[in-house]
């Protein structure tokens, strides 16, 4: 059975993009114990922490399924088919708001993206973007073309094999002493 480990969970680019709108982070990639910073002087500071577990189902005697989550640990290693959740946690430290927060996450190498698994939580303005071009262009519901036996075109939705990376946009900004949250799952391949 393939594993696959998940060594350096931090170095799994916490901040492959942050953008301050119109702004130059200070500080742009900073990791100390699975966290990331960055921050600019005159909008104060945003440390990121990314956090990966790993989904458990259990069936009761009476065929009841229950489905926990499991913290994993730097250089855990995982098993073809476990499904993992990574929980991107984010809090402005500074007493200024922080515009046009964007975190991109990319989707690990041997991991697929779970469909219309990425959340945002304590935030309603944020918008969820999905890339399948390695990051360099995001859209809400990626498409691929298929070509068909008879040769026609047709669009379809974007496989999950398909997925590169996961964007929060955070919205016009996230206030002083604010916190952001998302999270996305993931299947080993």
């Amino acid at each position: 059975m393939k594993r696959v480990s998940i060594a350096g969970i931090s170095a799994i680019a916490l901040i492959a993009g942050m953008t301050f709108s119109g702004q130059i982070p200070v500080v742009a990639n900073i990791f100390q114990d699975s966290a990331a910073v960055a921050q600019n002087a005159e909008k104060g500071q945003v440390q990121l922490r990314l956090k990966a577990e790993k989904k458990i189902v259990k069936t009761d005697a009476q065929g009841n399924r229950k489905v926990t989550w499991q913290e994993l640990p730097n250089g855990a290693q995982v098993q073809r088919g476990e499904v993992l959740r990574y929980s991107v946690s984010g809090a402005n430290n500074g007493e200024k708001a922080v515009n046009n927060l964007t975190i991109n996450q990319p989707i690990p190498r041997g991991m697929a993206y779970v469909l219309n698994s990425a959340t945002v939580i304590y935030n309603s303005g944020a918008q969820i973007t999905y890339s399948i071009f390695g990051g360099k262009t995001y859209v809400k519901n990626p498409t691929v073309e298929v070509k068909l036996a008879d040769g026609t075109v047709e669009t379809r939705p974007a496989p999950d094999t398909a997925y590169t990376h996961v964007r929060w946009n955070f919205g016009k900004s996230v206030p002083g002493k604010g916190a952001v949250n998302g999270t996305y799952q993931v299947r080993v391949r």
